[in-house]
């Protein structure tokens, strides 16, 4: 039995994370590859059944894991963002949340023929659109980015909001079950309540003085968060029964607020931790699918997922948004997309064999139908979300650059891109100081630190076309290489060095030593980070130069001034391309090449437009006229 467990827990390990590396690999949704393994080594294939292979401490671990996934899911929420949120936003995680919750349970009630308790509990737990599939999705579609902050903010707010609702509710019902009077249910809630709250919460005002003190050495300020989760998860269970989801979620809710320093090492264990948990939860989850119950099944399921697509939320959604800033649009793109993930599978796969051995009949339909709703919403959610977001106007040209260190160099680069060739340009450092030219300049800039999901998920990176990292530390900007070439194709991540190839020429060991390349090296073999900065301050400029059928690439390389450096070509009028050494653009006509050269004296400037002209009519015959195909712009 031992050996089979040990099988078991293996293969869960291990097809959970081989599925979200295939996700990552593919671009897909991860959830629907948790669901499709579980269901393959649980129903399908019988390999995995988790109710007889852990026996007794299948609960109890799922009920662990799940507290752990809630209190993550707690330490997302902001409460000064959501203060600061639009008006929009705040009635989507407010009213919008309430509708939902009612609409959602009349209709489980109503249309899935569910009983009043196994119905409330339902339409609790639809409430929450996790960030964990809202995210890829908006990446994904490229929305605008009030749009997107509607979608992200809803799904980051309502994934506490409802699993605490769904808590409360199952609570009541559990009590309220064994047969007794109101009064004594009520006092059983209130007992719950009130020690979650202290309990959840008095760890965490505990855990952040102990932390602020120095009182606990930092290679333990993670394991310790950890261990404390599940203790006050357990203290709270032995208070009152089924207290302790609550109690760990606001235990996130207190201790994400709470603004403690060195909190990145900490948020990164916990991002492992969960990724790990989340995983193996799904997998276990759908392989403990009983086939008999999925049998049942019927056309009242089909009716109630289909009702809580083209009804609830829409009119959701409608009904709360009246008088908000929102246009039709936005709220036609909002009432569609409302993709469920793991934290509605995971609290579903807890409260319904409890809610059954309480006597909840209905409650053995409670997990099938979650899953039902998030394998359908993710499916066609995913699916669709590009093409109405185009259709609707709302998505976002990819067209947009991300420059990660700022230096005088990088500021004139940036500043030459969004003036005088009008593209949208971000400037990101985690320094104060080194932004401060940038912004006087009128340059779009972020402060903070560019590896931080937080900070990534506080931006709209999603129009992003290409990256150029460009600070003054190698191993940093490769770093931030690494990060990206998830997101964008390799070719489009672009890495300054600090320091040349080695003048001896030794390139092996230039390249493990003094340049930790993982983006592509930007511009050409000589380009590096010192030597931009000697030129910027010797006054060299931007130019631009479109090439035309009269002005060909060969005619602008011929009158290029020696030493320039080709930085890239503009497509189609809109995507810049950085070049690269080892895969050199050759510009076609019609597109402008961007380089940086020595500042143009106006005789230079004469001398290069009476070249062009030469040639111009020299080619006439050979071109149609176009208006100074080699007018050189430069930039200041």
């Amino acid at each position: 039995m031992t050996h089979d467990l040990l099988n078991v827990l293996v293969l869960v390990v291990s097809l959970g994370v081989a599925a979200q590396w295939i996700a990552w690999r593919m671009r897909l949704p991860a959830i629907v590859l948790f669901l499709l393994a579980g269901v393959a080594v649980g129903p399908v294939l019988g390999f995995v059944r988790p109710s007889v292979d852990f026996g007794d401490v299948y609960r109890p671990v799922v009920s662990l894991c799940v507290a752990v996934i809630l209190f993550e899911g707690g330490l997302t929420l902001r409460l000064h963002e959501f203060k600061e949120a639009a008006s929009g936003v705040k009635r989507l995680v407010s009213i919008g949340a309430i509708f939902a919750f009612g609409l959602g349970s009349l209709a489980a009630k109503g249309i899935g023929d569910l009983d009043w308790p196994v119905a409330l509990v339902f339409g609790a737990i639809m409430v929450v659109t996790g960030p964990t599939v809202i995210i890829p999705l908006l990446r994904q579609a490229r929305l605008n980015r009030r749009t997107a902050s509607y979608l992200k903010w809803e799904g980051i707010i309502n994934d506490p909001i409802g699993a605490l609702a769904a808590v409360l509710i199952f609570q009541f019902f559990v009590y309220s079950g064994g047969g007794d009077p109101l009064d004594s249910v009520l006092i059983s809630l209130g007992i719950g309540s009130v020690a979650a709250i202290i309990i959840g919460g008095g760890a965490a005002l505990l855990v952040g003085w102990a932390f602020r003190n120095g009182y606990v050495p930092e290679y333990l300020k993670a394991p310790s968060m950890l261990a404390g989760v599940l203790l006050v998860f357990a203290l709270s269970n032995a208070v009152q029964h089924e207290a302790g989801l609550l109690a760990v979620t606001l235990m996130g809710m207190v201790l994400g607020n709470l603004e403690l320093p060195n909190f990145e090492e900490m948020r990164r264990f916990k991002e492992y931790i969960t990724i790990l948990l989340v995983s193996s939860v799904f997998v276990l989850l759908t392989a403990d699918l009983d086939p008999v119950t999925i049998s049942h099944l019927d056309w009242h399921a089909i009716a109630l997922v289909a009702s809580m697509l083209i009804v609830v939320r829409p009119l959701s959604i409608l009904l709360a948004t009246i008088g908000a800033d929102m246009k039709w649009n936005e709220r036609l793109l909002l009432s569609w997309i409302a993709p469920r993930g793991i934290v509605a599978a995971a609290v579903a796969g807890l409260f319904g064999p409890e809610m059954l051995d309480a006597g909840y009949e209905d409650a053995e339909l409670l997990l099938p139908l979650v899953f039902a709703m998030v394998l359908t919403t993710v499916t066609l959610h995913g699916f669709t979300i590009s093409w109405l977001a185009k259709r609707l106007d709302l998505a976002t040209p990819d067209d947009g650059v991300l420059i990660v260190g700022a230096s005088p160099w990088t500021t004139e680069l940036a500043q030459a891109l969004a003036k005088d060739l009008n593209l949208s340009v971000l400037l990101v450092d985690s320094s104060w100081h080194r932004l401060r030219e940038a912004r006087l300049a009128g340059v779009n800039v972020i402060y903070g630190e560019i590896l931080s999901d937080e900070l990534q998920l506080s931006l709209h990176l999603n129009g992003v076309n290409v990256v150029l990292a460009a600070t003054s530390n190698d191993a940093y900007n490769a770093l931030v290489c690494r990060n990206f070439a998830g997101r964008l194709e390799h070719d489009r991540v672009f890495q300054l060095p600090m320091y040349a190839p080695d003048e001896g020429g030794n390139r092996q060991k230039s390249k493990a030593v003094a340049r930790p390349l993982t983006g592509v090296p930007a511009f050409a073999e000589n380009a590096q980070y010192e030597e931009l900065w000697r030129r910027h301050f010797q006054d060299w400029k931007f130019y631009k130069t479109k090439i035309t059928e009269a002005y060909s690439y060969e005619d602008f390389l011929s009158d290029l001034p020696d030493g320039s450096l080709c930085i890239g070509v503009l497509r189609e009028g809109k995507r810049l391309t950085f070049h690269a050494p080892h895969a050199p653009i050759k510009p076609r006509p019609g597109e402008t090449v961007v380089y940086y050269a020595p500042k143009k004296s106006g005789s230079a400037e004469a001398e290069a437009r009476s070249r062009s002209s030469g040639r111009k009519q020299k080619d006439k015959d050979r071109a149609q006229p176009s208006p100074d195909p080699a007018a050189d712009v430069v930039t200041s």
